[in-house]
């Protein structure tokens, strides 16, 4: 591939040969120093998608370099109304790219069409229109000091910029979650290095050329394919002279990656893992409870950090519920990604399938009984070499089981019968994690009472995954550093500077 040449029109057809998959510094698509390459494989069917260029340190030298130019020169001296106007072309140019978006999405993850296209690109699109226009209408402190000569003082706050952020990203939701960090870090005025999950290069690849077509300049948004150890990512939080790392991922590599930010005290904002709590009263709205645990149990084939793998209900619905989650897992229609009948895909990778398989197999050897699912299932000969697995209910664990204790990331989840109000809080925050929990019920002081109680960073009451962009996003406990979302972002993407003027 020319260093110029797009990345696009990425088929699903598995007569095409791999793409090619450069990184993208300076406003160019470049090949790594090294020359070294890594296969990106569908989940679907096994087959090789692109040939990722793998960056490494020296790569992260000039992406970083060339950030900080940029910062010096066009970026750094835009007028802020000129810098927004771009920030939110770019979600305008996602909308009429959608089609390749998907293409590229579906791919690199091969979920369900349906999500994508209702999920991942109008999202993705939608946190730069929602940052731009955040930040274009953002105020800032201003007080009047009182002085001993009665003249007063004028103290008022500035933001800046941190300067270059390192974004690295997760595989579940690759766009979404990717332009979730880049959008409100390029509108508060910082350069970006991005580091994709190597499962799923390709949108951050294809938002390089949206940044050119819409007049980023060269050095704002940077992407360096690779990994974490030894690569990329380590690259990225052991370079000094980028200011702060955004991460969303597991929370081992979270713990590493501040343990190696630490030396060069960089502004750190990690959203991590969960094991989260559904919980289900008996007075709740039995099917909107049933269909909406099915959904934040199976979504996405559980590869979404806010998913329920621990279901706790009140014993007198108890077996009813199990039956009619039993019910709703076994209707999930698995196969072809780009079928709209298709309602679940697979596991990122086969790797990650042996994971989940071997979770299933401990879930046994624990004492679980198996409602449904804990295998692979028959697709035919055309998924055979994909990373498919069935979606999976266990009952009868104890809550000290590590099936009920990790976070295990599949399609998945525990059934646990309660008593009380307090029981069910109780085994809720009987956990490392604390990232989210959803509570299902009519009563509506003991939905109050009963959010405020749960340790964690959001709580959905009668419904899942419903999001306002402005609100706080983040975990307590293993499950995160600090909050995304609205000022939130912007309170981590930049620096107030106080200025005191003596009248």
């Amino acid at each position: 591939m020319l260093a110029s040449e797009p990345v696009s029109n990425m088929e699903l057809s598995t007569s095409e040969s791999p793409k090619k998959l450069p990184l993208f510094i300076n406003g160019r698509f470049v090949d790594a120093i090294s020359g070294a390459t890594f296969p990106d494989i569908s989940p679907v069917d096994g087959r090789v998608v692109a040939d990722v260029s793998e960056g490494g340190a020296a790569d992260v030298d000039r992406a970083v370099l060339a950030a900080r130019e940029a910062l010096k020169g066009p970026w750094g001296t835009m007028p802020a109304n000129a810098r927004l106007d771009l920030v939110a072309k770019v979600a305008d140019r996602i909308m009429e790219r959608f089609d390749e978006f998907l293409q590229a999405e579906i791919a690199d993850t091969g979920k369900p069409l349906g999500w994508a296209c209702e999920v991942d690109i109008p999202r993705g699109a939608a946190n730069f229109r929602i940052f731009a226009n955040l930040i274009r209408n953002l105020p800032t402190e201003c007080f009047q000091t009182d002085t001993a000569d009665g003249e007063g003082a004028l103290n008022y706050a500035l933001r800046s910029p941190l300067g270059v952020v390192g974004v690295i990203c997760p595989w579940n939701l690759p766009l979404l979650l990717m332009t979730w960090k880049v959008a409100p870090a390029l509108a508060c005025g910082n350069a970006v290095i991005v580091k994709p999950s190597e499962e799923t290069p390709a949108t951050a690849t294809l938002l390089a050329e949206v940044m050119n077509e819409v007049g980023i300049p060269p050095g704002v948004y940077n992407v360096v394919h690779g990994f974490g150890p030894d690569s990329a990512g380590e690259a990225i939080t052991q370079h000094p002279e980028i200011s702060a790392i955004t991460f969303t991922g597991e929370s081992r590599t979270g713990q590493a990656i501040m343990r190696t930010a630490a030396a060069n005290v960089k502004h750190l904002s990690f959203e991590l893992g969960g094991k989260n709590p559904a919980i289900i009263f008996a007075d709740a709205d039995f099917d909107a409870a049933v269909k909406g645990t099915a959904r934040s149990t199976f979504s996405n084939c559980g590869q979404v950090c806010l998913c329920s793998e621990r279901v706790y209900v009140e014993r007198s619905i108890f077996d009813r519920f199990v039956e009619a989650l039993k019910l709703e897992a076994e209707s999930l229609r698995l196969g072809d990604p780009t079928l709209p009948e298709t309602t679940m895909g697979p596991l990122i990778s086969k790797g990650h399938r042996e994971k989940v398989l071997y979770y299933c197999n401990l879930a046994r050897e624990e004492g679980a009984t198996v409602i449904t699912g804990g295998g692979i299932p028959d697709l035919g000969p055309a998924f055979a070499d994909g990373a498919y697995i069935q979606p999976t209910i266990w009952t009868g664990l104890p809550e000290t089981a590590r099936c009920i204790r990790e976070e295990i990331f599949g399609p998945v989840c525990h059934i646990q019968p309660f008593d009380t109000e307090e029981e069910a809080i109780a085994m809720a925050n009987d956990s490392s994690y604390g990232l989210c929990a959803a509570i299902w019920t009519t009563n509506l002081s003991r939905a109050h009472r009963v959010a405020r109680r749960v340790e964690a960073g959001m709580v959905w009451v009668n419904t899942w995954f419903l999001r306002d962009l402005r609100t706080p996003f983040g975990g307590t406990k293993l499950s995160g550093v600090g909050r995304e979302g609205g000022i939130h972002s912007v309170e981590f993407y930049t620096e107030l500077k106080n200025v005191c003027v003596k009248l």
